[in-house]
């Protein structure tokens, strides 16, 4: 698994190479980093990269050369043919199930965008896919490729210490597209609350049946969408629907 980003902050991307479970990885070379930026691909002393839109309008594109000049310089150092991928709020959402797909495959090129945009000749001629974490807007593609970068890797076979914590995921297959459950450690009793009883018992098959129901009942509270999602791929049994007619919100 490689990842080579394109980006003009290129020190933003020691978090995920350094730092916690995809640090480690990073070390224990289950995947790579190349970092290119397109300043080292500009001509002119000033090193630019920018300059004013065409029609007027507010701030500065992106110019098309050097982006280019850094995805065909990060292909050629790479033996596959990678996805070329652009962070913009104008691509689409970015999903567990998209996250999982990059996870079985040799990794990709990400775009890192600023400024106003990026002239969309460069997108035309490169881009292969476009990406958004949500209907907001930064100011860089930096952070929504950190964070498509973390939700790839951790994926990938003896990153997590315990595979089954992929597994248990929000959204992941294995629950069906729903929600997680609450999670509980010590002490048993924290500010006169306890653990639920179920979480006690030691019974597997109660332990299974109350987490189940605890990620039907959180999504179906607070993303109904899932449900639906879930329901319209014949993904719910004859119990979960019975439970889900016994909420009351």
């Amino acid at each position: 698994m490689r990842f080579d980003v394109i980006t003009l902050f290129p020190d933003m991307f020691s978090v995920v190479r350094d730092l916690g479970v995809t640090g480690r990885a990073h070390r224990r070379e289950q995947w790579a980093l190349q970092l290119w930026n397109p300043r080292d691909f500009t001509q002119d002393v000033h090193r630019t990269v920018d300059d004013r839109p065409y029609g007027g309008g507010p701030g500065m594109v992106m110019m098309a050369e050097p982006l280019e000049k850094a995805v065909t310089a990060a292909q050629s150092a790479r033996p596959d043919s990678p996805e070329v991928i652009l962070l913009s709020p104008a691509g689409k959402p970015f999903t567990q199930n998209r996250a999982q797909a990059l996870a079985h495959s040799q990794g990709a090129i990400l775009i890192c965008g600023r400024y106003e945009g990026l002239d969309q000749r460069f997108i035309n001629r490169c881009v292969t896919e476009e990406i958004s974490l949500g209907d907001f807007v930064l100011s860089g593609g930096e952070i929504p490729a950190l964070a498509v970068m973390d939700s790839v890797i951790r994926l990938l076979p003896g990153v997590l210490n315990d595979a089954d914590s992929a597994r248990q995921d929000s959204f992941n297959e294995d629950l069906t597209g729903l929600l997680d459950s609450p999670h509980y450690t010590r002490p048993e009793v924290y500010e006169s609350e306890s653990v639920p009883a179920e979480l006690l018992s030691g019974h597997h098959a109660n332990i299974a049946q109350w987490r189940r129901r605890q990620s039907l009942k959180i999504t179906a509270q607070r993303r109904p969408d899932l449900i639906e999602a879930a329901r319209r791929n014949g993904l719910l049994s004859k119990v979960d629907e019975a439970f889900l007619k016994t909420l009351l919100f």
